[in-house]
């Protein structure tokens, strides 16, 4: 089962709840959700339950006739849960950020290996875009790169739920330039993008067979291409989800980035106008234009 939230065209552009609606996405159509039971932030509703399979089942007694794909509007999917990430979860990941810094390097090694995970908080719902929407470079930073992650949705008591595509975009320039600068590399408007649909926990292939797929886009050619799989994650999913949940509570729900696998090469830094293109098997491909300048 995948989860989409979505907008009908006709509603007009306000991207406000009162205007998005949740359908399972089949094939090039997406079934709606109809039953009243649901009522405000559907998603979370179904997220949230107990057995949300029984929800859908039972929602899609109630549904309208499907909608095509290309008539709707492709959300963010997710209404008030906060998105965290992880980081250093990869030994690409560590190489990549003991590059930025040689002072710091010794720090990442250390975070690779150790028992506590980094963890951090990665962005509002109203920072995060949506597929098709634009993903941002920070105006002051010369090196930004979009990391694509795995993202886990986490219910209130911190159940593995589902799973979507995540880009936790960062300026690696101002994180090399001092640690304590990696919120302000980090968390900024449009510096996260997730989706296009969340995939059921049950639905997902083996989790050793995941594969993490990018590639970016300029002038319409590809000029940077790569992949990893789960299977080479330093840590489970479980740790993290553990961590996380040690001394913090989520009564929305809560997304969580797992860190990345693919870095570019460092002479590399998006540039407005790029595409960047993630696809992550059992779930889909979430595609961002990238912005440069005020946030829109």
């Amino acid at each position: 089962m995948r989860l989409i939230k979505f907008r009908d065209r006709e509603s007009g552009s306000s991207l406000t709840a009162d205007h998005s609606r949740v359908g399972l996405l089949e094939g090039d159509e997406v079934v709606p959700l109809g039953s009243p039971d649901l009522g405000p932030s559907p998603l979370s509703r179904i997220l949230h339950a107990e057995d949300p399979e029984k929800v859908i089942r039972d929602s899609r007694r109630g549904s309208i006739a499907p909608v095509p794909l290309a008539k709707v509007d492709i959300l963010p999917p997710l209404d008030h849960q906060e998105v965290w990430g992880a980081g250093v979860t990869y030994e690409r990941s560590k190489v990549a950020r003991e590059e930025e810094s040689e002072s710091a390097a010794r720090f990442y090694d250390r975070v690779y290996t150790a028992e506590r995970p980094e963890l951090f908080f990665k962005a509002t719902p109203n920072r995060v875009a949506g597929p098709g929407q634009p993903i941002r470079v920070r105006r002051d930073s010369r090196w930004s790169v979009p990391e694509p992650e795995l993202a886990l949705v986490l219910s209130p008591s911190l159940k593995l739920v589902g799973f979507t595509v995540g880009d936790d975009v960062s300026a690696r320039d101002i994180e090399g330039e001092n640690p304590l600068y990696l919120p302000q590399a980090k968390v900024y408007d449009a510096s996260c993008a997730l989706g296009p649909v969340i995939t059921l926990a049950s639905a997902m292939p083996p989790r050793a067979s995941i594969g993490i797929r990018m590639e970016i886009e300029r002038g319409g050619e590809v000029v940077f291409r790569g992949e990893t799989s789960l299977a080479r994650m330093a840590r489970t999913l479980e740790n993290l989800i553990d961590w996380l949940g040690r001394e913090d509570r989520f009564p929305n729900g809560v997304i969580l980035l797992t860190g990345t696998g693919i870095v570019p090469p460092d002479d590399f830094s998006l540039e407005a106008g790029d595409r960047v293109a993630i696809e992550i098997d059992g779930i889909g491909t979430l595609v961002n234009p990238v912005a440069r300048g005020a946030p829109a």
